[in-house]
């Protein structure tokens, strides 16, 4: 583990080089080029357990088969790369698609943000952060006496930073680049990035604020971002870990986005929220995040009541549901129908990669991917629901 004072310096601003401004737009050219398939580079080791203990398959899975065929169908349709499905303490389904296996480091993309609240939730458990409602200040003392000091944890986590809306932009130095792709990009969202509301007031699905989650953590609690995500949440669940992309050698981590790592990794998150926080099981396990964290995590905001720390939630339903704040323009995903389980929870990121979490039913469904084809439209709700039947069709 780095000592604080070691782990400051690492995170230093310096003064940007011809060398950096170079970087920054070879990797604007490469991004506008082709997003999908960008270049993630350089990245850092994320070791995961030492020793890793895979997901048990059930013997007699209690899902009907055919469920379970129309699922991996759907979900080779809709070039998947991995289709997990797990009951109550076993994979009922496990599906690889093309060349990935159980071990591949998937791009996780948005899957990220749900992760930077179950590390957040560990740093409080540690005593490293006080609680959702610290100031970001507190960590980040160059947002002192600035509108930016207002922030907290928690709007870190809930999209009401008050930053900039995400969206996309042609131009190199619109701040939605500078923010993504520069060298030094924690101290350009610290220093540039536009607030435009009044912390805690607006809901603003964006990545800047998710991107600062691995300043406050490195801050927080003196180790790298990879580090603490490797020792302090992947090893007690005994996960498989991978690489998360940084913005330069030993440089700040890209925590809102651009970690990769194998599918039941993910699965294996999901259970610990499933789990109320605890790894081993809800009742004996031993507890990584605060009691009653999890019910934060899914809990709403007035300003999105289908958005609460990372997490997406299936209650209220809404056919169409976007990312950006309710009642704006953008993206819209299809859920043909309200979730079976009400509680339903998810973690929702680009390309439709999507883990449902459904506690009724002790039920996880992982699907991971590039995009789905636009005709038929995918549908958020497919899955889940088919699965839910189908555990009443036995």
């Amino acid at each position: 583990m780095l000592k604080p004072l070691a782990a400051l310096a690492l995170l230093a601003t310096t003064a940007a080089t011809p060398a950096d401004d170079a970087t920054y737009r070879a990797r604007f050219e490469a991004f506008m080029a082709n997003p999908a398939q960008f270049d993630y580079s350089p990245m850092e080791a994320v070791p995961g357990a030492p020793k890793v203990q895979h997901l048990a398959a059930s013997r007699a899975p209690r899902i009907a088969a055919a469920a379970l065929d129309e699922a991996a169908r759907y979900a080779q349709a809709n070039r998947s790369s991995a289709l997990l499905v797990w009951r109550d303490g076993k994979l009922e389904a496990s599906r690889y698609f093309g060349a990935t296996t159980r071990d591949t480091p998937l791009v996780a993309k948005s899957l990220a943000k749900p992760l930077t609240a179950i590390a957040i939730g560990r740093a409080i458990q540690l005593g490293k952060i006080k609680g959702l409602d610290q100031r970001i200040a507190d960590f980040i003392p160059e947002l002192a006496g600035t509108p930016k000091a207002a922030i907290l944890v928690r709007h870190l986590l809930d999209m009401r930073s008050g930053l900039l809306d995400q969206g996309y932009s042609p131009d190199p130095d619109h701040p939605w680049n500078r923010a993504y792709l520069d060298t030094d990009h924690g101290a350009y969202i610290v220093r540039d990035y536009p607030l435009t509301d009044p912390p805690g007031t607006r809901y603003a699905y964006a990545n800047a604020p998710s991107e600062l989650i691995a300043m406050v953590i490195e801050r927080a609690t003196g180790r790298r971002y990879a580090e603490f995500i490797s020792n302090e949440v992947l090893a007690p669940l005994g996960a498989a870990g991978g690489e998360v992309w940084v913005n330069r050698p030993q440089g700040l981590a890209h925590s809102g986005c651009c970690i990769k790592l194998p599918a039941e990794t993910w699965m294996k998150l999901a259970i610990l929220l499933l789990d109320d926080g605890k790894v081993g099981g809800r009742t004996d396990g031993k507890r990584l995040l605060p009691a009653g964290y999890v019910r934060q995590m899914r809990t709403g905001t007035p300003q999105n009541p289908n958005f609460g720390l990372g997490l997406w939630l299936g209650e209220p339903y809404r056919e169409r549901r976007g990312f950006g704040a309710p009642g704006t323009a953008g993206p819209q995903v299809l859920h043909s129908a309200a979730y079976l389980d009400p509680e339903m929870f998810l973690f929702d990121g680009n390309s439709n990669q999507t883990v449902h979490i459904s506690p009724k039913h002790r039920l996880i469904v992982l699907r991971m991917g590039e995009t789905p084809p636009k005709i038929p439209e995918w549908d958020n709700a497919k899955l889940p629901n088919l699965l839910i039947r189908g555990l009443g069709l036995r």
